[in-house]
């Protein structure tokens, strides 16, 4: 793991300071089934599609909006994969500002409905992979996820 990525996910115990954040985390199929994951600008390995849910806004309202906004694609949320929160694996500290969080993540299929795979400024590379041929550089709150879809596991709570 490169350093900046080490110091984002380093096992950290959750104390009475930690604040929790919910997001979503989004599993995006293209037409053949392979698996969207972007390769992340603030530590070079690859997630999935997400970020927190706004004040007022629904999971599947976030989960379309921060796909719009990461990857230029409309989706359309096809079942609710899973609710992660696990603290073991989900102690994030963001590296512009220090901020150690407990993420939430509610996980979400999606299908593509429409648009032009653009690169934000959160994504150094956006790139489909075959399910069984995911990069080993995968960011630890999108690991366990993958791995429970890739074993046909969905409705999990962890």
């Amino acid at each position: 793991m490169n350093q900046i990525a080490q110091k984002m996910f380093a096992r950290k115990a959750a104390d009475a300071n930690t604040r929790v954040r919910v997001g979503v985390g989004v599993v995006v199929y293209d037409e053949k089934g392979r698996v969207l994951l972007e390769r992340r600008s603030d530590c070079g390995w690859w997630g999935l599609p997400g970020g927190r849910i706004e004040p007022g806004e629904s999971a599947i309202e976030a989960a379309v909006r921060e796909v719009k906004e990461e990857t230029g694609l409309t989706i359309r949320v096809t079942r609710l994969l899973g609710v992660y929160s696990e603290p073991s694996e989900r102690i994030v500290t963001y590296p512009d500002n220090g901020d150690v969080v407990q993420v939430v993540d509610i996980m979400l299929e999606a299908t593509i409905v429409s648009g032009t795979l653009t690169c934000s400024s959160e994504s150094l590379d956006l790139q489909f992979f075959e399910p069984g041929c995911l990069p080993l550089e995968i960011i630890p709150p999108a690991r366990v996820p993958l791995e429970d879809v890739a074993a046909g596991r969905v409705s999990v709570v962890r």
